[in-house]
């Protein structure tokens, strides 16, 4: 048997519950074989980031052709890119290598509301990085951002800004529910061939850092076993919710703390 690989690009959490290392915690749990490229440092921990070291783009360029140049990579995650020269190099990097399935997270704020995207990158993610995109996962104040509009309230307002989103390049749009109200979190799958509404009960935990970046990373993880978009999406969908609901188990830190990416473990 050969084992499939997914590349996660993305910056570094000190405290793994988010970033690099929760994306190789979630290829490890859905049996997916992980590599990284890493694009910046952060000094963080559960109640928030006390500082961001970037990684230079040429170094980046570099992780990435060293991973591309010898694995068999299946699937690409992007998480945080913090800034444009990254982007850049990013972009040159999906040229070079073309992998065939990339999933964009737009990250922007994190959990603790710590901006993680330098205001200038905004415009390079918008047209060097969605247009490349097989799945793009804002959750509802990214897409808001993306698109310089309010946050959407309504659900046909949410569809409405994910086929705006969708106008921008890429194959699909998943925007996450989990920032909206009511008992049911409700993600909206939307592509060319309409929108998808994907319900899961709200979880009372205040356990949640790193749900975003170990959603997209479980979407990769199923684009690179290659499971089809929508079954990647509800797999992980029902993944990070029983996640979500062990986190409480782990009694990691003092803030946000980490979901439980190995549950189905121990």
């Amino acid at each position: 048997m050969t084992i499939a690989i997914a590349l996660t690009i993305a910056g570094s959490d000190s405290s793994a519950g988010a970033g690099i290392q929760a994306d190789l915690k979630t290829f490890a749990a859905l049996g997916v074989y992980g590599a990284s490229a890493i694009t910046a440092l952060t000094a963080q921990n559960t109640t928030g980031v006390s500082g961001i070291h970037l990684v230079p783009a040429d170094f980046v360029t570099a992780q990435i052709d060293a991973v591309f140049g010898d694995l068999d990579v299946k699937a690409v995650k992007i998480g945080m890119v913090a800034q444009l020269a990254t982007i850049d190099a990013i972009a040159a990097g999906l040229t070079r290598w073309s992998p065939k399935h990339i999933v964009l997270d737009p990250v922007m704020v994190a959990t603790s509301g710590d901006r993680l995207l330098a205001a200038d990158a905004v415009e390079g993610l918008r047209t060097k990085l969605i247009p490349r995109a097989a799945l793009i996962t804002p959750n509802l104040p990214e897409a808001a951002a993306l698109l310089d509009e309010p946050v959407a309230v309504s659900e046909a307002a949410i569809e409405s800004q994910g086929k705006r989103l969708l106008a921008m390049g890429c194959s699909a749009v998943l925007i996450k529910g989990g920032h909206g109200q009511g008992a049911e979190s409700i993600d909206y799958l939307v592509s060319g061939n309409g929108s998808i509404a994907l319900s899961a009960p709200r979880i009372a935990t205040r356990n949640t850092h790193g749900t975003g970046c170990s959603l997209s990373s479980a979407i990769a993880a199923g684009l690179a076993r290659g499971e089809e978009m929508e079954t990647a999406v509800r797999h992980a969908k029902t993944w990070i919710s029983a996640a979500i609901t062990a986190a409480d188990r782990l009694g990691v830190g003092h803030g946000h703390g980490p979901i439980h990416h190995f549950h189905g473990f121990y």
